[in-house]
């Protein structure tokens, strides 16, 4: 489970990453690296999501967070 939540963590600040650079400069790494819409664009971008679903799941308040 810890190397599932490790790449699902990686992959979701790849897409946060990702995200900035399109709303801040409007350039897409992603698409630039894999083709626009492209079938390995689209893998990474459903990946991405697939990951923030994984860490929703799996997040747990801690103590520390919570205060």
């Amino acid at each position: 489970m810890y190397i599932l939540k490790l790449i699902a963590y990686i992959l979701v600040i790849i897409g946060a990453l990702n995200w900035g650079l399109v709303g801040i400069f409007g350039f897409d790494l992603v698409a630039t690296i894999f083709g626009e819409m492209s079938i390995l664009a689209r893998i990474v971008y459903g990946l991405v999501g697939v990951s923030a679903i994984i860490l929703l799941l799996t997040c747990r308040m801690d103590k520390d967070f919570a205060d």
